[in-house]
């Protein structure tokens, strides 16, 4: 106990206790830690002491890697060449613990270093000596992991270690092994010259049944992570991986027969440490790894034998096996999916109850990897088969995973589609719920039910509006549900029944739902209540916390009455604290994965661990608070000051990402619900929170959060207006925009240096192209927005920079790539509105490639569609700022009958305004001879009103409406623009009327 004490205490405060000590007690403790070493014969205790001399060695490296602690080293070099095993065995247990004690020496002695490892893996009558000087070299590769020279010094080492790696595993020790994992892991470089023997021992220990399945899952481990750390240098080892593929299958198949599974009430946890779990989630790895190019065409074969086997577990590992690879072999399964989903549908009668499973597996994955494509093309066909595969009766598992499947299917279903099933669809789910309801109540089973009421849920949010017809069909079963599901273990059930209220109150709408509203929001208040008395797992908080949110979306300001219940358990639940552990590799073997701790290694054998439990609980909360922060705006005012406290340090809560965005959202919806507590109130505000942002800019290591942060910093200048950031705020945003732009130029050049290695193959390009191509379009974007801006702002002066935007501009009009084109074309339009006269000839010859971009076949599909209306609009600026460059008239008719814009608001006010100038001037192409273009004109502003294109309280509103009332008036002209209208065309008139 003291040895381990003693280790702690100056693992965690060397600093605050070593140096305190005299001089000559400083000097004892050393000589005494190495005397007692020396003495100690029982092997686990010497290995305590040895710890603590390898956390006192790594304190006593100065900042300039001098090793204050020469007695240290010469007692290493000393013990490895002695003749008493125990000597050897500590020294090298010293040198795996701190590889780095050499300091800066290390250069000098790393011969030295080379021949004691050797000569040690080498000791034929000692296995624990050549395990021990085994994991030393792969702790010594991993600590200098950036040092390439060096590895190819150690490379001879790599056939000893690996026959160190086989000979421990069959002494029931893996320790070696899962060295090598970290090999494959962190340094899969140092691994090449013997990559061949290194996969065959892999393949050998995975696919022997004589060892424990711990370390054949950990062979394959080996493989699986250089697919993922090093797939180039795998890809060339085909043969390996086609013999890797059977294996992970056979692992598949490892069931257990379970007589009591079809109708099991729990759904238990995957058992992890099973084969099955363990080679699933492997080819899923490899298949991402190494791409579908490569796996596809090696597995297809061995799935559809699989398929066709009698024993049931073969056929159940084919279908797990067909999900587990949708990921990874997406491009190649597209091409082949009506025969894939025709195959699969098969399997859902089949006689197995567990390959039934199986094949609702694989419907469900296949329509979220596929989504929404599988949805187009497949509604009818699966649809009608998960209904079918409901009704199973005699086994809950299936008909459980059946509504999982549907909800799946449902959730990435466009509405068009799901519409025509709707009847089918609620006529099924409400005969097997009120089925279940009964069974719960004579048997307490609730497996199918708790899958059934989130089906609802699912087709409820996809149909929206279209749910009102069914609304009381479901309604009084749910709420008697809620009010009576009180029982511990229906916990999941009862919170799983209160999302699908709050989801179809959300759908229907405020006007259907408030007949329950009052009802409702008894029942969360009572629930509640209770909140205090709930256990921290008790699933129901989440559901409970999301629930909120809703009814605060569907109420909008009469939910304000609710806050002061609903606030606490949330602040509580936005406010968990996790634990956290720093650890090293001896505290390490007595933690294990179940206990819900998740480890990050920092090198240095220590690592870093938090308890996972309650993070997304503390994610969901954050969400809810950004939830009721946007849609009760001045109503939250009450909380806005312990919500900011909150939010603000959490921008640094690097645990989990969602919490981040969370946080950075909150900041200018907060600031939006102060403004009314006036401009002082709101600047205290924005001065607490203003810094935080500018540094979590600067250290934020996820790109995808960073974004969200900027975002949000941009949202909070427009609210807080000019002047809210003074010289230093410029100064340090300066700095980390400039670092960030060199950062991004340099990841450039570190993909040219890519395209240089030595594995640099096809697929290594293809994931660089999706990196970013030759010079990427978010760049090319950007630097036209820049110079967009300048025209628009600095305008006439902006020409004198001309000759650097002017040429790209014209040319990326016709760019691959949208994004690039829309911000080219609306350059192009500012040019025309803004820019002198020396624009002119460049208006004149940009009219055509403009033109080129909207006629184009596919110029209105949804994702070239904003870049098209962009060009649209830049052609009516053209016209409208600069009419003598372009001929006006021949260009009218074409203009107006691409008319309206309706993705892109900003640019279709512009060109509606343009409508109305040239309207209200009585333009003679624009009106026809004798009026008859305006039928037409007529339907271009009900198409705008449709799309919602201009809000009513613009002032280009009006003028619409004016130019309608201006004809009202004239009779006979009026009824025959309306006649030739559509009804919702009509309508759409009516309310711009009313409205406007």
């Amino acid at each position: 106990m003291a040895a381990v004490l003693l280790r702690r205490l100056l693992s965690s405060a060397f600093d605050e206790v070593y140096p305190t000590l005299p001089s000559d007690v400083q000097t004892a403790i050393k000589s005494e830690l190495l005397m007692i070493i020396q003495m100690e014969t029982q092997s686990s205790m010497r290995k305590k002491i040895c710890d603590i001399a390898a956390e006192l060695a790594r304190n006593l490296i100065d900042e300039d890697g001098n090793n204050q602690w020469p007695e240290g080293l010469k007692f290493l070099f000393d013990s490895v060449s002695s003749q008493n095993m125990g000597l050897r065995e500590a020294a090298l247990h010293i040198f795996w613990n701190f590889p780095g004690i050499f300091g800066n020496q290390q250069q000098h002695y790393l011969d030295v270093i080379k021949r004691m490892l050797v000569q040690c893996m080498q000791d034929q009558e000692h296995p624990s000596i050549r395990t021990l000087s085994a994991r030393a070299t792969a702790a010594f590769i991993l600590a200098n992991e950036h040092n390439v020279a060096l590895f190819k010094h150690f490379a001879d080492l790599l056939p000893g270690f690996l026959q160190a790696v086989n000979d421990s595993c069959y002494q029931n020790d893996d320790s070696v092994l899962k060295s090598l994992v970290e090999i494959a892991d962190t340094v899969p470089k140092y691994l090449r010259p013997h990559l061949e023997a290194t996969l065959q021992l892999s393949l050998k220990l995975c696919g022997d049944t004589s060892l424990n399945n711990m370390q054949r899952q950990l062979a394959l481990e080996v493989i699986v992570t250089l697919s993922e750390t090093a797939a180039a240098m795998l890809r060339k080892h085909t043969n390996i991986v086609a013999q890797t593929i059977p294996q992970m299958l056979a692992m598949m198949v490892d069931l257990e027969e379970d007589e009591d599974w079809a109708n099991a009430d729990e759904l238990e946890d995957d058992d992890f440490d099973s084969n099955a779990v363990a080679g699933e989630s492997a080819l899923d790895r490899m298949a991402c790894g190494l791409g579908g190019k490569l796996v596809l065409p090696m597995i297809k074969e061995h799935i559809m034998q699989m398929l066709q086997n009698p024993d049931w577990k073969y056929r159940h590992a084919g279908l797990m096996a067909l999900s587990a690879i949708g990921e990874g072999c997406h491009q190649q399964m597209e091409g082949i999916l009506n025969e894939i989903v025709n195959f699969v549908l098969l399997f859902l009668q089949d006689p197995h109850p567990r390959v039934r499973y199986a094949a609702c597996n694989a419907v469900g994955q296949m329509a979220t990897d596929f989504a929404p494509g599988f949805q187009k093309k497949f509604h009818e066909k699966v649809i009608a088969a998960l209904l079918q595969t409901m009704e199973d009766q005699g086994n809950q598992r299936v008909q459980a995973h059946a509504a999982a499947a549907l909800i799946n299917f449902t959730e990435d279903c466009p509405k068009s589609l799901l519409i025509p099933y709707l009847d089918n669809l609620v006529k099924h789910l409400h005969s097997i719920m009120v089925l279940k309801l009964q069974e719960l109540i004579q048997k307490g089973t609730k497996l199918v039910l708790e899958q059934v009421v989130t089906s609802i849920a699912s087709v409820a949010d996809t149909a929206e509006e279209k749910f009102v017809p069914y609304y009381d069909l479901f309604m009084p079963s749910l709420k008697h549900i809620v009010e009576n599901a009180v029982q511990k273990e229906l916990r999941l059930l009862r919170g799983k029944t209160i999302e699908c209220i709050s989801l179809i109150g959300l759908a229907v709408g405020k006007e259907k739902f408030m007949q329950d509203a009052s009802d409702v929001m008894q029942l969360l208040l009572k629930t509640q209540t209770d909140f205090s008395d709930m256990e921290d797992d008790d699933p129901q908080i989440s559901y409970m916390i999301s629930a909120w949110a809703r009814m605060c979306k569907i109420l909008g300001k009469e939910f304000q009455q609710y806050l002061p219940v609903v606030m606490g358990p949330l602040m509580k639940t936005a406010s968990i604290k996790p634990e956290v552990a720093l650890l090293d590799t001896q505290d390490m073997e007595n933690m294990s994965d179940d206990d819900g701790w998740e480890f990050v290694n920092l090198g240095d054998q220590q690592s870093f661990g938090i308890k996972t439990a309650g993070l997304e609980e503390k994610s969901t909360a954050c969400q809810m608070l950004v939830c009721y922060a946007k849609e009760l705006k001045e109503g939250f005012v009450e909380y806005t000051e312990q919500v900011v406290k909150l939010m603000v340090p959490l921008l640094k809560f690097y645990f989990h990402d969602g919490v981040r965005v969370a946080a950075a959202e909150s900041m200018p919806l907060l600031l939006e619900c102060a403004r009314v507590r006036g401009p002082e109130y709101l600047t205290q505000m924005w001065h607490f929170m203003c810094d935080a942002l500018i540094k979590a800019i600067g250290t934020e290591p996820d790109s995808d959060v960073l974004s969200e942060i900027m975002h949000s910093f941009a949202k909070c200048i427009e609210v807080m207006g000019d002047g809210c950031l003074n010289n230093e705020h410029f100064e340090e945003l300066g700095g980390i925009l400039k670092a960030k732009l060199e950062e991004h130029f340099k990841n450039q050049e570190l993909r040219q240096v890519k395209r240089q290695d030595e594995d640099y193959d096809e697929q290594v390009e293809e994931s660089l192209q999706d990196e970013c191509p030759h010079r990427p379009w978010p760049d090319r974007q950007w630097g036209l927005c820049i110079f967009d801006d300048v025209i628009e702002h600095c305008s006439p002066a902006s020409f004198k920079y001309a000759e650097y935007f002017l040429r790209p501009m014209l040319q990326y009009v016709c760019d691959n790539s949208p994004e690039v084109r829309q911000a080219a074309a609306y350059g192009l339009g500012v040019m025309a509105q803004y820019g002198g006269d020396n624009y002119r000839p460049f208006c004149t010859e940009a009219l055509p490639l403009l033109v080129r971009v909207i006629q184009s076949a596919d110029s209105k599909t949804k994702e070239n569609v904003n870049a098209t209306e962009n060009c649209i609009s830049a052609v009516g600026k053209i016209m409208k700022f600069k009419p003598d460059c372009v001929n006006v008239e021949e260009v009218l008719p074409h203009w107006l009958s691409w008319l309206p814009l309706h993705e892109d608001k900003e640019e279709a006010v512009q060109t509606f305004n343009y409508l109305c100038d040239l309207i209200e001037s009585n333009h003679p192409i624009v009106l026809g001879p004798n009026n008859t273009n305006l039928p037409k004109i007529f339907s271009i502003i009900a198409e705008g009103e449709m799309h919602e294109a201009i809000k009513h309280e613009d002032p280009c509103a009006k003028r619409l409406a004016n130019v309608v009332r201006q004809v009202q008036t004239s009779g006979g002209l009026w009824t025959e623009c309306i006649a030739q209208l559509s009804p919702e065309q009509q309508a759409a008139i009516q309310e711009l009327l009313n409205s406007a």
